[in-house]
């Protein structure tokens, strides 16, 4: 059984690819320093997996501590990094701080595949990398534009770091440039938790929705798109993550001669921002209370992918629908709403 260390494994993403690979025969270990997590999600993963997670709280930043990691577990196959800070708002106020925490903790973790000899390692990207294109939907191919956000450049120097460590290393990467992650698992066990107000749009949706925001903004009516709102591709959480177990075993089984590719994970759909409350309105039943406001700081103004490579290559064929995506995160938002007690300090009082 191939052994793999998830960085961020306490996160959104992070939680469910544990899930998805554990049911597809793979061992997990966890690294999350919980600065922007909550440690009780595991518990959940444990539920739907009847696996208990071993966790490591460390700070990816701190180079013994995460050497430490891989001196007790001289077996992990492969790594799936997603530790990292991901607010662009907060990124556009803070850029030193996204650089420090972003790039450092990746460099560190590479120090420690190259000393130990991890032969795969699978790269949490973004559709950030491409900026506002010229062209969509992107491929993999569409060449990069300057970042609209520090967050979005942490992304880019990140996947340049990678692409010259594996020339020089014997790691095989893969670098998976995921656009807009929503919704829950199905059973309801895991879900998003953002910290604070929530600063992406499906969570924004359903928390104000449920009461927990008195209204929501939407930045810009004034964008060259059909509606004036911002175009995004929306793709199912469970979705995403089943892509970083195929990648995993694209690596494991040899199947690319190349030492570093790159694969788009998005539904291949643009929805506005508009049509996505539309939506959540359908499923949900309910009118929601949202205004027009200024533009945001850092946002592209459209971007969708093309999803041809990773369906070819690895396999991947998103199974989720739009509505599925809404009706997921809805049930999720009601079941934090009578949990409320079960994920309680740090991250009620900050909402």
């Amino acid at each position: 059984m191939n052994k793999i260390l998830v960085t961020g494994g306490c996160g959104y993403i992070g939680s469910h690819t544990i899930v998805d690979l554990i049911e597809n025969g793979f061992e997990v270990i966890c690294v999350d320093n919980n600065s922007r997590s909550n440690p009780r999600i595991l518990e959940g993963v444990e539920k739907i997996t009847g696996k208990k997670i071993k966790n490591y709280k460390v700070d990816l930043c701190n180079f013994d501590d995460t050497y430490a990691i891989f001196a007790e577990n001289d077996d992990i196959s492969g790594i799936i990094h997603f530790a990292a800070y991901k607010a662009v708002g907060e990124s556009v106020q803070q850029p030193l701080m996204y650089f420090e925490n972003n790039l450092v903790s990746l460099i560190n973790l590479l120090k420690c595949v190259q000393e130990f000899d991890i032969p795969n390692f699978v790269f949490s990207s973004s559709c950030t990398v491409y900026g506002n294109p010229n062209e969509i939907p992107v491929t993999e191919l569409t060449p990069p534009k300057p970042a609209e956000s520090p967050y979005g450049y942490t992304k880019q120097m990140g996947e340049q770091i990678i692409n010259e460590f594996s020339k020089a290393a014997n790691t095989k990467c893969i670098l998976l440039r995921y656009f807009n992650p929503v919704g829950a698992h199905p059973s309801i066990l895991i879900g998003e938790l953002p910290i604070g107000r929530p600063a992406n749009l499906i969570p924004a949706i359903t928390q104000t929705a449920i009461g927990k925001l008195s209204k929501m903004t939407v930045h810009g009516n004034d964008y060259p798109t059909r509606d004036g709102s911002c175009i995004r591709d929306f793709i199912h959480v469970c979705d995403i993550a089943h892509a970083h177990t195929l990648g995993l075993e694209y690596l494991i089984g040899k199947k690319s001669d190349l030492k570093c590719e790159v694969f788009n994970l998005g539904s291949g759909n643009g929805v506005t921002v508009l049509e996505a409350i539309k939506a959540f309105e359908k499923v949900s039943g309910l009118a929601l209370n949202y205004s027009i406001g200024p533009r945001r700081a850092g946002d592209v103004v459209a971007i969708y992918a093309d999803n041809t490579l990773a369906r070819t290559k690895l396999g991947w064929n998103p199974k989720f629908t739009l509505e599925d995506m809404m009706a997921t995160a809805w049930k999720w938002e009601q079941k934090l709403k009578v949990d409320e007690k079960f994920y309680n300090g740090k991250f009620s009082e900050l909402n």
